[in-house]
């Protein structure tokens, strides 16, 4: 939708185009399956792990009454800090995605070994981080307003709607607000990334080959730019962002340091 649009006009036909010319397989509706697993679990893992140590490293630094007068700034700072790392981590991978599921059938390998070294033996593809820029055009801000809006989000379910002290909800009811509070968060960061997640998609095309950033979005149309595909994004995001902050607060619940937030009523 994102890429070719005059083709995939929505996402149900989408599905439909894409399973009867390339089937439901790895080469179909699942291709680029590995270089993303791989590379978001790379980046996941740097995400949330460095997050949790700028926040305290940026906390420390502010001191106890300024990290808690500026608190949305120091989970905006930590956010971004993580990011900006775990886009290294995420890069190549992310570069093959982009490539294998953007190119025509049959022109471009599918299976993760060959693409890599098709990738590597193009001079213009600039592999493994030439996308790294653009990456944390889209990553950055998204990261930050997934973190931000994640914890205040969070925090109004529990000071407004579950009112209860905290330890008096299940784990179950925890983390079913943990996930509407990612789900919430996540369509914050589906529109916030989606024009630069159009140029990096874009730029997978081979009639772009060369092409600046600048000119590409002159070509698809700045108003496109944040609307073409932005639903889709929407519930893959929002999905995605519930699901994440879901296992997070599992794995830190069975280390017994319990859930994301409280309430923030004084």
């Amino acid at each position: 939708m994102q890429v070719n649009p005059e083709k995939f006009k929505g996402i149900s036909s989408g599905f439909k185009i894409v399973a009867a010319e390339d089937g439901m397989g790895a080469k179909g509706i699942w291709k680029g399956w590995l270089p993303t697993l791989i590379g978001y679990s790379m980046q996941g893992a740097c995400k949330f792990g460095l997050y949790e140590v700028f926040k305290d490293v940026y906390a420390n630094l502010a001191g106890q009454k300024a990290a808690k007068d500026y608190e949305g700034l120091i989970w905006l700072a930590g956010s971004a800090s993580a990011e900006f790392f775990a886009d290294v981590a995420l890069c190549p991978m992310e570069m093959v995605k982009v490539k294998v599921q953007t190119a025509p059938s049959g022109t471009f390998p599918t299976s993760l070994g060959a693409a890599v070294a098709a990738m590597r033996a193009d001079p213009n593809a600039g592999f493994p981080f030439k996308s790294l820029v653009p990456l944390w055009s889209r990553q950055i801000p998204y990261t930050m307003a997934k973190f931000f809006f994640f914890e205040k989000v969070v925090r109004l379910f529990y000071s407004y709607v579950f009112t209860k002290p905290k330890n008096e909800y299940n784990k179950a009811t925890q983390l079913s607000i943990t996930f509407a509070s990612g789900y919430i968060a996540g369509i914050v960061c589906a529109i916030v990334s989606h024009p630069a997640d159009m140029l990096v998609s874009s730029r997978g095309k081979a009639s772009n080959v060369g092409k600046t950033y600048g000119q590409i979005a002159t070509e698809i149309g700045y108003g496109n730019l944040f609307t073409k595909g932005l639903m889709a994004r929407i519930i893959m995001i929002g999905t995605l962002t519930g699901l994440q902050w879901w296992i997070y607060d599992t794995y830190k619940s069975s280390l017994g340091l319990g859930t994301s937030g409280g309430s923030g009523k004084k």
